[in-house]
């Protein structure tokens, strides 16, 4: 049986698996978290954006209060949005955070997106996403990402939040970061599928002690339910599943093709955070590090790279940002 954490740069373990909160419906988000901890999870992957950061440290606290789980055995990622880089928003947007999952202190807090959006007092706002009014309009700010990195050492300094890191970020804001930082970047969250390997992304956070954490493993799947700009890509494209070096793995080892997906990250030590509805599936994802793949397996899925990326504002906003160009 494989290893089931990782040890981030700051001293901290993360379980290899975790449970991702994007696109959890703020009204069923208490319930489900609570039936995830039932199940076995202790990783719970949300953010600002989602919306549901109060409901999920709900269904948290129900599972402490019985007895089924401590607050240290549970770990909670979430993630500084794009309108507060700035220092004093980045700083009380941390505690509103902390005050809204209500278990004391984030574990992992992370920088969304490398730029900046003009700010928009959370009291007021209407839509959580890149847009600031009906018309579907961006605002960027002029933040530097020293400033947002710097105000997120703050926080560490101050108890809110015990490891920091970033996520959609590429190499060079990472070496930039890395220049300077007093704090280490613990964790880089990117998309990372067969389809969209970043081998040397990859590579780089894991020679800088960064430890990466994939979103959206199954690749297309994950997009195929978004409103039509985020889900075009994925509609034209083949479902991992489907595709002959998955399901041959999949086949030989008794497991589901979403096992082999999870298990080709986990087992080249990147963490991952799928959702999922289904009770079954829950349990099998979080036995994704009992097998063990060969390296030829490993180099035959990720030889599905197709450089193709599905969450990617220079796509899907009326008026692109180009963060991956």
């Amino acid at each position: 049986m494989g290893k089931t954490s990782v040890t981030l740069a700051s001293g901290h373990d993360m379980p290899l698996v975790g449970f991702g909160l994007w696109k959890v419906p703020r009204e069923t988000a208490a319930e489900t978290v609570y039936n995830a901890i039932k199940v076995g999870y202790r990783l719970f992957d949300g953010a600002y954006d989602y919306q549901n950061e109060k409901e999920a440290g709900e269904g948290i606290r129900r599972a402490i209060d019985e007895g089924l789980v401590k607050r240290e055995e549970i770990f909670i990622t979430t993630k500084l949005w794009n309108n507060y880089h700035r220092r004093e928003h980045a700083l009380a947007m941390a505690k509103k955070q902390n005050e809204a999952w209500g278990l004391g202190y984030i574990d992992l807090y992370l920088i969304h997106f490398p730029c900046a959006l003009k700010y928009i007092d959370p009291a007021v706002r209407q839509y959580p996403a890149w847009w600031i009014d009906e018309a579907g309009t961006i605002a960027l700010d002029k933040v530097p990402i020293r400033e947002t990195w710097e105000a997120l050492e703050t926080i560490v300094d101050q108890g809110l939040a015990r490891s920091i890191g970033v996520s959609n970020f590429q190499a060079q804001p990472l070496y930039d970061i890395l220049s300077y930082a007093r704090h280490p970047i613990s964790s880089l969250q990117i998309e990372h599928h067969p389809y969209l390997v970043q081998s040397d992304l990859v590579e780089m956070a894991q020679e800088n002690n960064i430890i990466v954490t994939a979103y959206s493993t199954f690749g297309p799947q994950s997009f195929l339910e978004l409103p039509p700009a985020f889900s075009k890509r994925a509609k034209v494209t083949a479902l991992l599943f489907e595709t002959e070096p998955v399901k041959k793995v999949a086949e030989k080892y008794h497991v589901t093709p979403a096992q082999i997906l999870l298990r080709w990250a986990t087992q080249r030590d990147v963490a991952v955070i799928p959702k999922s509805n289904s009770p079954e599936r829950l349990v099998q994802n979080l036995q994704v590090t009992e097998f063990d793949m060969t390296k030829e397996e490993l180099e035959g899925i990720s030889a599905l790279d197709q450089g193709l990326r599905f969450n990617d504002p220079g796509v899907y906003l009326s008026k692109p940002i180009h963060v991956f160009a």
